[in-house]
């Protein structure tokens, strides 16, 4: 057990990355705060760890709204006792089109998903992780920061944000002993397929993309989870301001 007598918060944890996520720590003996908005997927991720025997509990939270973010963090405490882990990887995008055809609502929103969230974040855990004198928090990031392309303009930016906070609370927390890398996904099955290919999930259009990753796929929950158990066990102890591609080779 690798997360044995660890709480961890998760968002997004409803579904695609943030679902493998939380199971897999609960897998390895996390005790797992479930946060997302769709209240129907997040109890049934909760549900299914608890039918497999760890330990999930589920609470709304909208990552963009501060009073929200401030209980999503004190659920953790009050469901397990304490927090160790947080997992920032709630994310959005516009849809992948000429840079100057996203509205302002959608830019609004992918910076407030995957910028502002982190901030919101950081103001409530941090204090907890000062005060026992350790903590972990891994962003979800993505390629688009590594290796922009066309259509995604902002999401890019959006996301060579995550990686520059990433380093920037790793430099700044170090010394209170609370760690924070990034993972770099490549583009994956997930509900946001259609949005990041900008048409239609065909297998054509699938195959198109594919053919761009070296190993030959596209990512899943597993390969994201399996990364975040790394980075948020002891194994990953002198690890910090680390932003991880886990991309099959398309960064490289």
């Amino acid at each position: 057990m690798r997360l044995e007598n660890k709480v961890a918060v998760v968002t997004g944890a409803g579904s695609g990355f943030g679902a493998g996520i939380a199971a897999r720590f609960a897998a390895e003996g996390a005790s797992v705060v479930i946060a997302d908005m769709n209240d129907n997927a997040g109890r049934a991720i909760a549900e299914r760890i608890n039918g497999d025997g760890g330990q999930a509990a589920y609470v709304h939270a909208d990552v963009t709204c501060a009073s929200e973010v401030k209980d999503m963090i004190a659920a953790a405490a009050t469901h397990f006792g304490r927090l160790d882990i947080l997992v920032n990887n709630a994310g959005f995008s516009h849809r992948n089109q000429p840079l100057i055809e996203v509205s302002e609502d959608d830019f609004d929103r992918t910076y407030a998903v995957n910028v502002k969230a982190i901030y919101l974040a950081a103001r409530e855990a941090v204090p907890v992780f000062r005060k026992q004198g350790s903590g972990c928090i891994i962003n979800t990031s993505s390629t688009a920061a590594l290796r922009p392309r066309p259509g995604l303009v902002w999401y890019n930016g959006s996301k060579g944000a995550v990686n520059t906070i990433t380093k920037a609370m790793a430099l700044e927390l170090a010394p209170d002993n609370v760690r924070v890398n990034a993972i770099c996904p490549v583009i994956g099955a997930t509900g946001m397929l259609e949005t990041f290919m900008g048409k239609s999930d065909t297998p054509e259009n699938r195959a198109a993309f594919v053919a761009s990753v070296p190993l030959g796929r596209m990512s899943t929950p597993e390969d994201i989870a399996n990364a975040a158990l790394y980075l948020a066990s002891d194994e990953a102890a002198f690890l910090t301001g680390v932003c991880l591609p886990v991309d099959g080779g398309r960064t490289a």
